[in-house]
């Protein structure tokens, strides 16, 4: 068994994730699950009714009317929509449980994954032309994996982020010489876990990989792109933590220079409409 698998086992086993949010992933990844199944599961957890009612009447989503149910959410926004919701909604306390305000925090980690996902819905709308919903719950999700690691390993992995020198290579090379994997393979692996798109899966497991040749307007283009965007506003998952943009991408965003500089210009007022999105309950 890898490490990576033998940390998720132990994850599993600890029962992070409520049995809701695990009914709700297993929702997600069946395409035939109908509004009224969503509903259900939803309405057990109190908690997340209210988060997910807040976020679908904030300036995120800017609509005019009020929704005060589930089900309207799910006609408003779509099921798509509700579902990359349902994701951060549920995630979003695993990410900021209280830890120590060293190296490594998941406050600080769900901070940035808000941003790239923010970006990335950016990137695939106003670059691309597209909805964009899987590279958004792609966004949400790709460092998931530095959740396991913290959760299952805390002193290691935060051993690991403490001895990370920016300067002497990418974080992915320094974390599998200390724990024998990485986030990401351990990211892929759990997300592959929950039956999400393979598109989802892929841009997990390979976003710092930048050998891969990705096509630009794939989720993992848009969700490299948008890591690399956001690393320039300091908000990285790891203090220093460094983004490399793979040649092909490199390529095509110089070539689109206008349209990416008109973007990083909103990307500010953007995630200030997100507020509602990152900001925790606390």
């Amino acid at each position: 068994m890898s490490e990576a698998r033998i940390l998720l086992e132990k994850f599993h086993a600890t029962k992070t994730l409520s049995p809701v949010a695990i009914r709700l992933t297993q929702l997600i990844s069946n395409e035939k699950s109908t509004i009224q199944a969503f509903e259900k599961v939803i309405k057990m957890d109190p908690t997340l009714v209210m988060r997910l009612l807040k976020l679908v009447n904030s300036p995120f989503f800017g609509l005019r009317q009020e929704v005060d149910s589930i089900s309207r959410a799910v006609v408003v926004v779509g099921t798509k929509n509700l579902r990359n919701m349902v994701v951060t909604a549920a995630l979003k306390n695993v990410f900021t449980q209280t830890s120590p305000e060293d190296v490594f925090s998941r406050a600080r980690l769900w901070l940035h994954s808000a941003a790239v996902g923010v970006c990335s819905q950016m990137i695939s709308e106003r670059i691309f032309g597209q909805k964009g919903e899987d590279t958004f719950l792609c966004s949400i999700l790709h460092d998931v994996g530095m959740i396991v690691q913290d959760q299952v390993t805390r002193d290691r992995f935060v051993h690991t982020c403490s001895t990370y020198d920016p300067d002497a290579g990418p974080f992915i090379e320094h974390e599998r010489a200390m724990m024998g994997t990485d986030h990401c393979e351990i990211g892929g692996l759990l997300v592959q876990d929950w039956n999400l798109p393979i598109d989802v899966v892929d841009g997990v497991r390979y976003h710092h990989d930048v050998k891969k040749d990705a096509v630009p307007s794939s989720v993992l283009g848009i969700i490299q792109i948008a890591h690399y965007l956001v690393s320039r506003f300091d908000y990285t998952a790891i203090p220093g933590m460094k983004a490399v943009l793979p040649g092909g991408l490199i390529a095509y965003f110089r070539k689109n220079i206008k349209e990416f500089k008109a973007l990083i210009r909103d990307l500010p007022d953007e995630l200030e409409n997100a507020r509602d999105l990152y900001e925790t309950d606390g």
